[in-house]
C-alpha cells in the first residue's frame, strides 16, 4: 500500500483519533491513503462509522498487539 500520511493517535481516547483522522484527511488528494495508528480499542467501531458516514473508504483495519491500525482512502 502506497500510504500518503500516517498519523499517531497512540493514548488518545475517543472522539481524538477521528478528529485527527478528519484534519489530516481535510489536507490529503482524493484517492490517497491515511494510516491511522491507535490504542483505543473503540476506535474499530468508530472508525468503521466515520467511514460509513464521510464517504471516505475503510481500506484495512488490523490489530497488532495494543494497537489498532487503520487505513482509510480519501474520497
Amino acid at each position: 500500500m502506497d500510504i500518503a500520511k500516517e498519523i499517531d493517535t497512540r493514548g488518545l481516547n475517543c472522539p481524538l483519533p477521528i478528529l485527527k483522522a478528519k484534519k489530516a484527511l481535510a489536507d490529503m488528494q482524493a484517492g490517497q491513503l491515511l494510516k491511522v495508528v491507535a490504542t483505543d480499542a473503540g476506535s474499530v467501531r468508530d472508525f468503521q462509522a466515520f467511514a460509513r458516514q464521510t464517504g471516505n473508504e475503510l481500506v484495512d483495519q488490523q490489530t497488532a498487539g495494543q494497537e489498532f491500525i487503520h487505513v482509510l482512502r480519501r474520497r
